[in-house]
């Protein structure tokens, strides 16, 4: 047997040969946490490339080969014992690049076939220079040679490509700029493997055990700990009990490894992650040659520092009320991102150099710098780089609160300036970017802008956000907003344009009271608002886009007063993030779905025709084709941006291609259009902060005593809309899931008070898990929503064929058609089909078979 570190380049180029996967093996399982990790460890690598000094590899794990049975001398096959789910990443990652530079840079794209992927010379199976597991096979090898086909749509497989080729269209945002070929460098050479190769007689499956054989993990924390008293002599006893144990009691493990990141990081080490801490702390201390003193000195400022920490953590124990003020809206942002910035101006307050009132001001920047960005919807993606080389770049010749504003306000910081924050707070739908916490926050910061005399107490009070032209308008709303319409705009388009827009939103603790209501009814209840931006909205005679606009412009102002500009003249890049997000955006889009230019311009906050003219004339945009008009036709004024393209006359063939249907008119199939709001829900990801996960109570909890129970509400919201055929049958539908051992939780919402059919413990080990959402209706009738989005995080339902099952067994309700696309998102089915006994019958049977999946979790 023989074991060296070797790179994926120098294992897999060279000589034709194939890494076959023994048929014994599982399927190829990466989820997408294994992806973003991957993809994180290949961009900061890409990053790396070019740098003057000598930096690190990335060690990506070990790979197990031994001599296939099959072997021959002038064609070597191996068997992967171990590290095929590497292996496989690694090859389609690969594939994904040479498919995003097929089109631009067609001789690349054939290099990095030849090079990695393929055995140019050889046919069939022998074709492939890895060779899965045959349940793999046919959807790898679609992959590699391509043109894809619909087996390879849905698969784990499949599921990887279309990340890649996702990450590849947002890793040419000009914020955080990274070349392709460099992408394809560090994946090739600058992640490390281990390649243990054993002879004939080797026991391969003994070297298989012994290397996922795992134990109790220490933490960095605790490496690190150990490392230096073990170099402290006779002193290691006080030192510990004077500065380490204090230390150890103020602050978690966690957060004690924090800090010590942070402590390099503030050193001067602006791109050590913080899961290689004790490696880079320990090449530090052997490098530099320290001695006991040198320790016993680091770890006092390691105490020290502590203190600084702490208050990050805690703004309560900060003394100062205008800086304790503002850690609190940090930490209520959840800007943890920003510490290493933040930990310098409490370390230069505390040797005198900066006043707490500097400190506050430093720190208004790096909250404008966070909320014009969320605002104006930049990227969040480079955060990390952008607070880490703080400490690091900070200008020496002026005084550190001005020096943090100019290196925040310089070149590709992408700190948005008062003209743009305007425009996006007109334009932009506000409501689908950020987290929900933010967007709350800010309409807060908005309200105490006013200054009014008996101010809100937000801790206390239960304000949500509200948009005051409902999110499902009626017949009365829509007729106000036809009079606002140009002609050729219908009053639906408009109010997708302008109801997510900051203008038309405001905070209120009577939701549920407010609902879909006309404007004269939410008139009276806004009136005996305590919040002055609600007395103002009441003040106004009616609510369309022209109120909506003329509001949008008042908050500006007032935003504009609240958060600090960039300093100008430091140098701005381009604009292109907008239209870097609709790319986003189409490259995310699922097997078999289409969206319009109408949907793209909602969601965009621009319009219908600039997205046409977009992407009539940008070569290169993933998916395009697939922007039709509202009605699904293509677009008479529709041609290829890209010269390659030309000869794809018949757009109806690629669409259908890519899974999308038509009907019998010749129109795409509505059920597959994506709206602006699925869009936004592609970028989302994950997550949970409207799954109730924290804020679930269980049937019959009352917020306090003799008040309406959250069960008791959405019945009675959910017979408001309904039939009482329709509220019997959720009922039923209630009991049926807890007899199979559920249980009903249900949101604090008051517009809509949600329920979740729950397994588990919410907040428990393991954590609650539910299939479905259901939401009373707002003039439209109640609906499930089916939560494929957040299952795609919950075992065992990271395996995407399990969700596949859950939506086919679904579709056999009748009225239900849930396309595959919509696997990626949430779906709505109408409970009015729960009316149907038979269908009442299948859900339940559903249910049942999801109970079971769960179950068998932790046998699996």
């Amino acid at each position: 047997m023989q074991a060296k570190e070797t790179l994926f380049a120098d294992l897999v180029q060279g000589r034709a040969q194939q890494f076959q996967v023994p048929l014994y093996q599982r399927t190829y399982s990466w989820a997408e946490k294994h992806l973003k990790q991957l993809w994180s460890d290949i961009l900061e690598q890409a990053d790396l490339l070019g740098r003057a000094e000598e930096a690190s590899t990335h060690f990506l794990g070990s790979v197990v080969l031994a001599p296939s049975p099959q072997n021959e001398a002038t064609f070597p096959r191996w068997l992967v014992v171990d590290g095929q789910q590497r292996l496989t990443t690694l090859s389609l990652a690969l594939a994904a690049i040479r498919d995003h530079v097929a089109g631009t840079a067609p001789d690349e794209a054939q290099r990095i076939d030849e090079q990695y992927l393929i055995n140019k010379w050889k046919n069939g199976n022998d074709h492939l220079r890895l060779l899965p597991t045959q349940a793999d096979r046919p959807r790898f090898a679609a992959h590699i040679r391509g043109p894809l086909t619909d087996q390879a749509a849905s698969s784990s497989v499949a599921t990887a490509y279309a990340f890649f080729r996702k990450k590849l269209v947002e890793a040419d945002d000009p914020a955080a700029p990274q070349d392709v070929f460099r992408i394809e460098q560090a994946i090739t050479s600058r992640l490390t493997l281990v390649a243990v190769t054993a002879e004939r007689g080797d026991n391969v499956h003994r070297i298989f055990e012994s290397l996922n054989n795992t134990g109790l993990k220490l933490s960095q924390a605790d490496l690190l700990r150990n490392y230096l008293f073990m170099r402290l002599g006779s002193r290691g006893e006080h030192i510990y009990e004077a500065y380490w144990l204090p230390l150890q009691d103020s602050l978690s493990n966690d957060e004690l490894e924090q800090l010590m990141w942070l402590q390099l990081v503030l050193d001067g080490d602006d791109r050590v992650r913080r899961q290689d801490l004790y490696t880079a702390q320990q090449r530090r201390f052997e490098e530099t040659r320290i001695g006991e003193a040198e320790i016993e000195e680091y770890i006092k400022e390691l105490h020290r520092r502590g203190a600084h920490f702490r208050r990050l953590l805690h703004p309560e124990e900060e003394p100062d009320p205008a800086v304790r003020a503002a850690l609190r809206r940090l930490d209520a942002w959840q800007a943890a991102v920003t510490y290493p910035a933040l930990m310098p101006l409490f370390d230069r307050r505390e040797r005198g150099e900066l006043s707490s009132y500097e400190v506050a001001r430093a720190m208004a920047y790096i909250e404008s710098f966070l909320v014009r960005r969320m605002i104006c919807r930049v990227p969040t993606n480079n955060l990390n780089r952008i607070f880490q080389a703080v400490p690091g770049q900070l200008p020496l010749d002026v005084p550190v609160t001005e020096g943090l504003h100019r290196l925040l306000s310089s070149e590709n910081r992408f700190w948005p300036d008062d003209a743009e924050l305007r425009d996006k707070i007109r334009k932009a739908p506000f409501y689908q970017y950020g987290r929900p916490q933010q967007r709350k926050l800010v309409l807060q910061r908005l309200e105490e802008s006013y200054e009014h005399p008996e101010p809100v107490d937000f801790a206390a009070a239960q304000l949500t956000v509200e948009h005051v032209m409902p999110q499902s308008p009626g017949d009365e709303w829509l007729r106000e907003l036809s009079a606002d319409a140009a002609e050729d705009e219908t009053a639906e388009e408009l109010h997708a344009r302008f109801q997510h827009t900051l203008g038309n939103l405001t905070l209120t603790a009577v939701n549920s009271e407010l609902s879909n209501h006309p404007f004269e009814r939410k008139q009276d209840l806004l009136r005996g608002s305590h919040l002055e931006m609600n007395r103002r909205i009441a003040a106004t005679e009616r609510w369309g886009v022209r109120e909506i606009l003329a509001r949008a412009d008042e908050l500006a102002d007032r935003a504009i007063d609240l958060w600090p500009a960039p300093l100008r003249g430091v140098g701005r890049a381009e604009r292109s993030r907008d239209w870097q997000l609709a790319h986003q955006v189409l490259a995310a889009l699922p097997h078999g779905t289409w969206t319009s230019y109408g949907d793209l311009a909602a969601f965009l906050g621009s319009g219908a025709q600039a997205v046409g003219n977009h992407l009539a004339n940008t070569p290169g945009v993933a998916f395009a084709y697939r922007v039709l008009t509202s009605e699904g036709k293509v677009s008479d004024g529709f041609r290829w941006a890209a010269p390659q393209d030309a000869g794809s006359d018949d757009i109806r063939a690629r669409l259908a291609a890519d899974g999308v249907r038509f009907t019998t008119t010749g129109a795409a199939d509505p059920a597959q259009r994506l709206t602006a709001d699925d869009l936004a829900a592609l970028l989302a990801g994950t997550d949970d902060d409207e799954s109730g996960d924290e804020d679930t109570a269980r049937s019959g909890t009352t917020e306090t005593p003799g008040e309406e129970t959250r069960a008791e509400r959405f019945f009675r919201q959910l017979a408001a809309d309904d039939s009482p055929e329709t509220v019997a049958a959720v009922r039923a539908l209630f009991t049926h899931w807890e007899g199979l051992g559920g249980w009903i939780g249900h949101g604090a919402g008051r517009v809509t008070t949600s329920a979740f059919l729950m397994l588990g413990e919410a907040g428990g080990p393991g954590r609650g898990i539910w299939p479905v959402t259901l939401y009373p209706g707002t003039g439209r009738g109640g609906t499930a929503e089916v939560v494929f989005q957040y299952l795609a995080a919950r075992e065992p339902f990271t395996n995407r064929a399990l969700r596949a099952e859950l939506l086919v067994r679904l579709n056999t309700l009748d009225g239900v058609d849930i396309p595959e696309g919509k696997l990626e998102l949430r779906p709505n089915i109408r409970l009015s089909l729960l009316e149907k006994d038979r269908n009442c019958e299948l859900f339940a049977e559903t249910l049942a078979w999801f109970r079971d999946r769960w179950e068998e979790r932790s046998t699996s």
